[in-house]
C-alpha cells in the first residue's frame, strides 16, 4: 500500500493513544529532510521519525536511535528553541489529506503560553515539513519553496499556510453513499482509477482492492456499469469508509510470491503468508527498514556515483583512443623489413624509381617496397627504420599505458561494484576514502583545518625590536 490517506489515518489514531500530552525531549535531524523527535509520555519515552524524503516520505514511531551531526541545521535549531519541551496538544489530519497536524503547546521568552503548529505534508516530492504559528503565518520549513520551484504555493517564513487545491478531488469522508456515486457515475474513467481520481487520500491499491472484493472488473468504464454493478462497487467502498472513520485498523504485511504489500484494514486478500501486527508504527518500520535505508544509501552515494561515473567513461575513452593508437602501430615490423631488404638490394635499385620488388628472405616471396623517388635507396631505407623507430618506441609506451588504464578501469568498475551492495554509511566512508588515496576525489581541508602561513619578518627588520 502506499503511505496514503488512510494509512496517516491510522497512524494517528495511534499516535493520539501513545504520544498525546507528552512533552518534546529532544529534537535531531538526523537527514537534511528528516527529524527524529523524542517525547516524553506516562507510559514511557517515545522516537517519532518524520522524513519528508521526496522518493519516500514516512512518518512512524521508531524504536531506535539515529545518530546526528555535530551541528544542528538550522531549522532543527529554531524547533529547539521555540518547541523544545512543549506539550503535543492535538494531532490531526484535514480530512482525508496526506498531511498531519501537530498543534504543541509552549512557553515562550516571557513565560506566555503559545500554540504553534508542526504540519506535515507526505506527498512524494512535494513533501516538507512547516512550521507554522497559530494565526497561520509561516515560521520555517524544512524545505524552502520559492516561486521559481512551485507557482502554486511559496513556502517561507512570513508567508500564510494553506493546503493547495491543485485537484477537484472531494473529501469522502464527508460524503454519504449517494452522494459518492453522483461524484463518480458519470466519469469516462475505468473503475480501477475512479476512486484514486476522484477522492482525496485513495491509493490505486485501495481502488484495486475495492474492485477485488465488489467483483467488479477494474478495466470496465464507470459510465458502462449497470445500476446494480455501480450500487454494489459504491457500497463497498463505503463500508470500507465506515471502518476507516471507526478507526477499525489491523495492520498486516501480505507476501505473495515475490510481492510485498502492507494494509491497515486487513481486506482479507489471500496470500502465502500474513503477518498480524499490534502497532502501525511496527509494520511500516517493518515493511520500509530495508527500503528506507537502501534509498538514503543511494542518496549518499549519488556524489560518489557521479564521481566514479565520470571517471569511467573518461578512462573508456582514454582505453579506446590508446588501443587505436597502438593498432596504428602494427606496420613497424613491416618498416623494418622494408628498411632492411633495402639495404640488401639497394644497389639493384634504379634511381627514380617509385617502388622496387623484391625478395623477401624472410617468407621467401616477392614484396613491392613503395619509395621516395627524390630520395636514393640508403635514404628510403633510413626514412623506413626511422618510422620503425618511432612506432617501437610508441609501441612500448603505449603497451604501458593499456594496462595501466585497463587496470583503472577495472579498479572503478569494482568501486561500482561495491557503492552498489553497500549496506551502511560506514561502507560509503570507506570507499570515499579510496577514492581520495588514489586521487579521484581532491582531499580538501576546511578553512578551520587550513594552516596559518606563517609571516617571515626579514632579519634586519626584526632587529628594530630588539
Amino acid at each position: 500500500m502506499a503511505f496514503d490517506g488512510i494509512t496517516i489515518r491510522s497512524l494517528i489514531f495511534e499516535l493520539n493513544n501513545k504520544i498525546l500530552n507528552g512533552r518534546i525531549d529532544k529534537i535531531a535531524q538526523p537527514e537534511k529532510d528528516e527529524l527524529l523527535l523524542t517525547i516524553k509520555t506516562p507510559s514511557g519515552q517515545q522516537r517519532l521519525m518524520l522524513s519528508v524524503n521526496a522518493s519516500l516520505p514516512l512518518a512512524y514511531l521508531v524504536s531506535s536511535n539515529k545518530p546526528s551531526p555535530l551541528t544542528a541545521p538550522n531549522f532543527c535549531m529554531l524547533l529547539r528553541k521555540h518547541i523544545n519541551n512543549g506539550r503535543i496538544t492535538e494531532i490531526s489530519q484535514p480530512g482525508l489529506e496526506r498531511i498531519i497536524d501537530f498543534k504543541i503547546e509552549h512557553l515562550n521568552e516571557l513565560g506566555d503560553m503559545c500554540t504553534k503548529h508542526l504540519m506535515v505534508e507526505l506527498m512524494g516530492k512535494h513533501s516538507n515539513i512547516i512550521f507554522i504559528d497559530d494565526n497561520n503565518k509561516i515560521i520555517d520549513s524544512i524545505k524552502r519553496i520559492n516561486a521559481s520551484v512551485s507557482s502554486v504555493r511559496e513556502v517561507l517564513p512570513g508567508f500564510d499556510y494553506f493546503i493547495p487545491n491543485t485537484t477537484d478531488k472531494a473529501d469522502v469522508l464527508a460524503m454519504s453513499e449517494p452522494e459518492i456515486t453522483e461524484v463518480i457515475k458519470d466519469k469516462a474513467l475505468p473503475v480501477s482509477k475512479i476512486l484514486y481520481q476522484s477522492f482525496t487520500g485513495i491509493s490505486p491499491q485501495v481502488n484495486n482492492e475495492i474492485c477485488d472484493i465488489s467483483g467488479v472488473e477494474a478495466r470496465k468504464s464507470v459510465t458502462g456499469l449497470s445500476n446494480n454493478e455501480l450500487t454494489h462497487f459504491v457500497r463497498t467502498f463505503y463500508n470500507i469508509l465506515d471502518t476507516v472513520k471507526s478507526n477499525d485498523f489491523n495492520p498486516v504485511i501480505i507476501t505473495n510470491g515475490k510481492d510485498k504489500i502492507y494494509d491497515v484494514i486487513n481486506y482479507g486478500t489471500s496470500a502465502c503468508d500474513t503477518v498480524k501486527y499490534d502497532s502501525v508504527s511496527c509494520m511500516l518500520e517493518d515493511y520500509y527498514k530495508d527500503k528506507n535505508i537502501s534509498d538514503r544509501i543511494r542518496q549518499r552515494s549519488a556524489d560518489l556515483r557521479q564521481i566514479v561515473s565520470t571517471a569511467l567513461v573518461r578512462n573508456y575513452k582514454k582505453y579506446d583512443l590508446q588501443q587505436k593508437q597502438l593498432d596504428d602501430t602494427s606496420k613497424r615490423e613491416t618498416y623494418r623489413i622494408y628498411g632492411e631488404l633495402l639495404n640488401v638490394y639497394g644497389y639493384e635499385i634504379p634511381k627514380d624509381a617509385k617502388s622496387c620488388e623484391v625478395l623477401n628472405y624472410y617468407t621467401n616471396e616477392n614484396i613491392t617496397i613503395p619509395l621516395d623517388p627524390q630520395l636514393s635507396a640508403l635514404e628510403n631505407s633510413k626514412k623506413y627504420f626511422a618510422k620503425y623507430n618511432k612506432l617501437k618506441r610508441t609501441y612500448e609506451a603505449l603497451s604501458e599505458l593499456v594496462l595501466s588504464t585497463k587496470a583503472e578501469i577495472d579498479h572503478l568498475e569494482s568501486i561500482n561494484t561495491a557503492l552498489d551492495i553497500a549496506v551502511s554509511y560506514e561502507d560509503l566512508g570507506q570507499i570515499r576514502e579510496e577514492l581520495i588515496e588514489y586521487g579521484f576525489i581532491k582531499k580538501n581541508l576546511s578553512k578551520k583545518g587550513k594552516e596559518k602561513k606563517v609571516k617571515c619578518v626579514p632579519f634586519h627588520l626584526s632587529l628594530i625590536h630588539i
